[in-house]
C-alpha cells in the first residue's frame, strides 16, 4: 500500500530514505535497541494527543497531533519502534506563521495529517475560525517548518489529508458538509499551492454523524478510504471503503465499523477513532488512533486528560480487507509481534531547570500566541521569569500562562517560585487549565499579608477551597494527580513536609463537565492586579510520572 513517498520505502534503502527526508544519521543513532518484551501497553502517547497522524521515513516514524488554541502548535514526535515517542519540535513555532487571537478554547488547529514525499515533509491541517485549511513543509521533521500555504475554498471543510499517487497526482481529501456530511476530494498542486478543482463528494460513510478524519491509501490496485464516524465521543468508530478509482464509487468494508468500543462500555479505552496507517520496514501494518480513558465519577463517565494516542496492529485478509486489533477490538496489553523493534528513549529528568542560553523546551505551550513580553529566560539567568498580564485565565485572551499537557493519570507537578505581591490582585503560581470556565489555581497572593490560595472555577464565580498564610521567602507548590483527584499542597523552600491545602475531584475539570476537545494542562501563571506588572521567578519545575 502506498501512503506517499518516504512512508513506504523498504528496509534496504532505509538510511538513504531517512537522509532524503531530512533525518540525520546522528539523530537515528541516539536510541539503542533493547530486548523485545511480549507485550506493550496503550496509550503509546498518553495525555492530550488527539487526532494522531503518522508517517515513516526509512526506519524512523513521525507523528503529529492536534493542538487547538495552544502555541507552539502541531507537535512532531519521533519513534524507532512505534511505541516509544519523543517530542522533537513544533511545526507552528513562530508568530509570523499563525496566531489565534480571539479564539475560544478548542478552536484553531484541528486534525493534522503528516506525509513525506520527494525528500520533503508535509503537514496539512485546519485552522478553525481562522485561515481554514493550509499546509506546511519542511526538509527536517524537527523543523523549521514553512509559513502556512492556504488552500482556500468557497465552503468550510476540515481534517484535510494528502495522498501521493504513483503517477505523481496528489489528492486532497477532507470532511465537508458538517454533522451529516461526507468526504470530499480534489487534486492539489503543491508547488503552486492551490486546488485544481472544487472538491466533490466521494463517500458519505456508513450513516454516523460527523464522517471526518479521512485518509486515502492504495494497496494492490485498490484505493482505500478510512474515516471516523459517530462524533468524537463514546459513539466514535472507524470505518473504511475501497474502490478501483480514487473518485469511487466506494464499496464499504463488510465488517464496518472496523474498530470501535462503543458496544463495550466497561472497556478502559473508549471513543476510538481518527486512525492513520503506516507500515514498518519489514512490511507489517499498524494504525495510530485516538481514544479516551474515562473514570467513574459522580454517577457518570468522565475523562479529563484528553484524547490520547493508541497503537493497533493491522492484518490483511485474503479478500483484501484489513482487520484492526483483535477482530475489531483493542486488547490491553497488546502483543509486540510485528513491531519493528524495541527502542525506548532515555527517561527525561524529573526536575527541569532554565538557562538563559537555551530555548524554552518544546513541550511548553502558551495560549493563542507565543506571549512575547510575558516571560523571559534572560531577565534573571537561571530562572524562568513570568511577567503578569492583566488578563486572567477566564478571559479569551493571552494570559501569562506557560503549561504542558498532563501526560499521565498519575502525575506530580511542582515548582519553586520567588514572588512577592506588590498590589491587590497580584498573583502567581500553578494552574490546572481545561478552558476559560474550568480551571484551578494554586496561587501566592496578598500584598499586605502574603498567603497561598487554592481556587477552583467551574463555570461560575471562582471558589476559594483553601488558604494559608505564607512567610517571606521562596515558595514551593505541588499538584499530585491520580485518576480521581488532584491534591494541592505547598511549603516554604527547604522547610519540611508538604502542607495540604485542598483536593479537587478530576471530574470537575473533565471534558464531560467543561466540554471541548483538549485535556488538562499543568502550568505556571502570573496575574497583575495593577498597571505595574507582577513578576515571579521560577527556579525549577518537576514533572514526574507516577503511573499510567
Amino acid at each position: 500500500m502506498r501512503q506517499g513517498g518516504c512512508g513506504w520505502r523498504r528496509a534496504g534503502v532505509a538510511l538513504a530514505a531517512a537522509m532524503a527526508c531530512g533525518v540525520g544519521a546522528a539523530q537515528a543513532a541516539t536510541q539503542a535497541p533493547a530486548a523485545m518484551p511480549a507485550s506493550f501497553d496503550n496509550p503509546v502517547l498518553s495525555g492530550f494527543a488527539s487526532d494522531p497522524s503518522v508517517c515513516r521515513a526509512g526506519e524512523d516514524f513521525y507523528l503529529v497531533t492536534s493542538t487547538f488554541e495552544y502555541l507552539p502548535g502541531l507537535p512532531v514526535y519521533h519513534s524507532r519502534d512505534l511505541v516509544h515517542w519523543r517530542l522533537i519540535g513544533n511545526a507552528l513555532s513562530r508568530e509570523s506563521q499563525l496566531t489565534f487571537v480571539g479564539r475560544k478554547s478548542s478552536q484553531a488547529i484541528f486534525a493534522p495529517t503528516i506525509r513525506c514525499e520527494g525528500g520533503r515533509f508535509y503537514i496539512v491541517t485546519t485552522d478553525v475560525g481562522g485561515i481554514g485549511n493550509f499546509f506546511l513543509t519542511a526538509d527536517n521533521p524537527a523543523g523549521p517548518w514553512s509559513d502556512p500555504v492556504r488552500l482556500p475554498e468557497n465552503v468550510f471543510g476540515m481534517d484535510p489529508s494528502f495522498f501521493f499517487d504513483d503517477d505523481g497526482t496528489v489528492y486532497y481529501t477532507r470532511h465537508g458538509g458538517g454533522r451529516n456530511g461526507g468526504v470530499y476530494q480534489a487534486r492539489v498542486d503543491l508547488k503552486a499551492g492551490k486546488l485544481l478543482e472544487e472538491p466533490r463528494l466521494v463517500w458519505s460513510g456508513m450513516g454516523g454523524i460527523w464522517p471526518e478524519g479521512p485518509h486515502l491509501y492504495k494497496r494492490d490496485g485498490w484505493y482505500y478510504l478510512m474515516i471516523a464516524e459517530g462524533g468524537t465521543s463514546y459513539d466514535h468508530r472507524i470505518t473504511m471503503a475501497r474502490s478501483r478509482s480514487p473518485w469511487g464509487p466506494f464499496e464499504p468494508h463488510p465488517d464496518n465499523p472496523i474498530l470501535t468500543h462503543r458496544h463495550l462500555p466497561e472497556h478502559p479505552f473508549q471513543a476510538l477513532g481518527h486512525a492513520d496507517l503506516v507500515t514498518t520496514p519489514q512490511g507489517d501494518w499498524w494504525a495510530t488512533l485516538l481514544a479516551i480513558r474515562p473514570q467513574a465519577a459522580d454517577g457518570q463517565r468522565h475523562h479529563h486528560i484528553g484524547r490520547e494516542t493508541l497503537l493497533s496492529p493491522v492484518r490483511w485478509r485474503a479478500d483484501g480487507w484489513p482487520v484492526f486489533g483483535q477482530n475489531g477490538v483493542l486488547a490491553q496489553p497488546q502483543p509486540t509481534a510485528g513491531l519493528p523493534g524495541w527502542q525506548p528513549w532515555p527517561a527525561p529528568p524529573v526536575r527541569e531547570h532554565f538557562a538563559a542560553n537555551q530555548p524554552l523546551p518544546p513541550h511548553w505551550a502558551f495560549l493563542r500566541t507565543l506571549a512575547a513580553g510575558q516571560w523571559s529566560l534572560t531577565d534573571k539567568p537561571g530562572r524562568l521569569r513570568l511577567i503578569g498580564a492583566r488578563t486572567g485565565l477566564e478571559v479569551v485572551g493571552t494570559p501569562t500562562f506557560v503549561g504542558r499537557r498532563q501526560e499521565r493519570l498519575n502525575q506530580r507537578f511542582a515548582a519553586e517560585l520567588d514572588f512577592q505581591p506588590q498590589a491587590d490582585g497580584d498573583a502567581a503560581g500553578l494552574a490546572l487549565r481545561m478552558n476559560e470556565s474550568h480551571h484551578a489555581l494554586l496561587r501566592v497572593t496578598g500584598a499586605d499579608k502574603r498567603r497561598v490560595d487554592c481556587v477552583l472555577r467551574t463555570g461560575g464565580e471562582p471558589q476559594v477551597l483553601g488558604s494559608a498564610p505564607v512567610a517571606a521567602g521562596a515558595v514551593q507548590l505541588q499538584v499530585h494527580a491520580d485518576p480521581q483527584q488532584y491534591r494541592l499542597s505547598w511549603r516554604l523552600a527547604g522547610q519540611g513536609d508538604w502542607q495540604p491545602l485542598c483536593r479537587i475531584p478530576t471530574h470537575r475539570l473533565s471534558t464531560e463537565t467543561a466540554t471541548g476537545f483538549t485535556g488538562v494542562y499543568l502550568g505556571l501563571y502570573a496575574l497583575s492586579g495593577s498597571a505595574k506588572p507582577a513578576v515571579a521567578d521560577v527556579a525549577w519545575v518537576e514533572f514526574e510520572p507516577l503511573g499510567p
